[in-house]
């Protein structure tokens, strides 16, 4: 789904303008919480497609209602989808509550359905080692953004927002902004260093130019570091489809096995909740695995 300038706001057709209103404030107020766009995005998806074939009007709406229309729409779809659903939906609804829309919960907790939690895709060493390799052979701009994906844990989106202004050479550091616009602050490695400033050497110096620009001298966006990362994993021979997330979690699960904390991984990848961070303690270590072999065999 496109980003649109007023991507908050709703004008579905088919919906009745006094339900529209009520979508509306709810959506906007999501963008007063600093939620994320993608999310903003993904629920008005959401409430779109359910308040535009829904046959009840929002005051009359039960949960029975809600059920049968959640049978009819989820035939064939995965869990996950109906459970994003159910978030959307349930948020809406608490939201009308709240504001006096309606006066009854009609969704129940117990119709989430239970999603066993997957374990993040991460590269092994070898996997490390072979995408480096690769690497090596990348212009110094597709050198530079690997390895600050790498060693830095961020976001494909944080790192196509960044300025050149953002980074500070000497502490290594870069000041990023997150989910929500949260800011904040995260290191990246030596070799990372070296290779973007020969980058930087071949630009302008402009401290406000997007720290990776594409060949038409713009920003370089998320898509664009996506079709970059997933061209390198072809170059490297992985099995397993490698994306920008992939970066991310070979970043924290590799800063575990070095001994970092939750608390230090969790402030690196911008988690509010350290409970997001702790399925990273899941995936057994090279240690882990080594300490098993020596006393199973």
């Amino acid at each position: 789904m496109a980003a649109l300038d007023n991507y908050w706001h709703c004008s579905h057709e088919a919906i009745p303008a006094q339900t529209l209103t009520i979508i509306n404030d709810y959506l906007f107020n999501l963008k007063l919480e600093n939620k994320a766009e993608a999310t903003i995005i993904k629920y008005r998806w959401i409430l779109e497609k359910f308040f535009s074939t829904c046959p009840v009007p929002l005051e009359r709406i039960t949960s029975n209602d809600i059920r049968e229309w959640l049978e009819d729409f989820g035939t064939g779809k995965k869990p996950r989808t109906m459970d994003l659903f159910l978030a959307a939906l349930s948020s809406f609804f608490q939201f009308c509550l709240a504001e006096e829309h309606m006066e009854h919960v009609v969704i129940k907790k117990r119709w989430r359905p239970k999603i066993p939690q997957s374990l993040p895709k991460f590269l092994d060493e070898a996997e490390y080692a072979q995408v480096k390799l690769a690497a090596e052979t990348l212009s110094l701009r597709d050198r530079s953004l690997i390895l600050f994906l790498f060693t830095s844990g961020c976001r494909s989106s944080e790192a196509s927002s960044l300025n050149i202004q953002d980074v500070n050479l000497e502490k290594r550091t870069a000041t990023v902004t997150g989910k929500g616009k949260k800011i904040r602050n995260v290191h990246f490695s030596e070799e990372c260093l070296l290779i973007l400033k020969d980058y930087l050497g071949t630009r302008t110096g402009n401290p406000s130019e997007p720290l990776f620009m594409n060949k038409f001298g713009r920003r370089l966006l998320a898509d664009g570091i996506y079709e970059i990362v997933k061209k390198l994993g072809k170059k490297a021979g992985l099995v397993q489809s490698f994306h920008p997330h992939c970066c991310r979690h070979t970043f924290a699960t590799n800063m575990l096995a070095r001994g970092a904390t939750l608390e230090f991984i969790a402030d690196e990848l911008g988690h509010t909740d350290l409970n997001t961070t702790r399925v990273y303690a899941r995936i057994p270590t090279e240690e882990m695995i080594l300490a098993y072999q020596n006393k199973m065999g």
